[in-house]
């Protein structure tokens, strides 16, 4: 994995964070994209980039280009950057619905279209994208959610066989991720059982790598203990 330039979205947060270090530490030349303005401390990335609207389709491909000017590559984009909302559907309006289409689906969508070329001129581009265990089967207020995580299932289907034999598109589905913000949510939850960043970040190294080359179009679960 030595020296590949890798591009993460939603690489401030919990999981996106965790996403870098693995793949700094393994020796890819890592960029850390997010719609927040700054980068954390400590954030192990060889750029970061704040303040990109990854809804909008002309700022993905402003950032995909800035990285292949600086980097003169780029061989591997990880979508990361998502939201969710937890919402029932009686009394509710659209919004939400429209809101985590636009973050979860439009944001990999934008992005995998502005790498897409790069990524076939590097003769082994790969993409990961953040699925959801929860979208298999959604359960109440999770309709929106859901909804929008399983159009990333499909899309990442659809690019896999529209690039099979030029690059390879996985997704990752975790079920709850152990981050502050999911144990400050649910305080009366046992967070034991379920998914650490690093172990989802251990998945994601391994389908960006030589010997995921054969692996396309899959949708693998890592579920923790749940």
């Amino acid at each position: 994995m030595s020296d590949r330039v890798v591009i993460v979205t939603g690489a401030f947060g919990a999981l996106g964070r965790s996403v870098v270090r693995r793949l700094s530490e393994a020796g890819n030349r890592v960029v850390a994209v997010d719609h927040a303005a700054s980068p954390p401390d400590g954030l192990l990335a060889d750029r970061s980039i704040g303040g990109v609207d990854l809804t909008d389709p002309a700022q993905a491909i402003q950032v995909l280009e800035a990285v292949r000017d600086a980097f003169g590559r780029v061989n591997a984009l990880v979508n990361i950057a998502g939201g969710f909302v937890w919402e029932a559907i009686e009394g509710a309006g659209n919004e939400s619905w429209e809101r985590l289409y636009a973050l979860n689906l439009l944001t990999a969508l934008n992005a995998s279209r502005a790498a897409l070329p790069y990524l076939v001129e590097s003769g082994s581009g790969r993409i990961v994208n953040i699925g959801a265990k929860g979208a298999l089967s959604a359960a109440t207020g999770m309709g929106a959610y859901a909804a929008s995580k399983a159009g990333v299932h499909r899309l990442t289907e659809a690019l896999a066989e529209e690039y099979k034999g030029r690059v390879t598109v996985n997704a990752v589905l975790p079920s709850i991720i152990d981050t502050p913000a999911n144990r400050k949510d649910m305080p009366d939850a046992d967070p034991s059982a379920w998914v650490t960043p690093d172990e989802v970040a251990a998945v994601i190294a391994f389908l960006i790598s030589d010997e995921a080359s054969g692996v396309t179009g899959a949708l693998i679960p890592v579920s923790g203990r749940v």
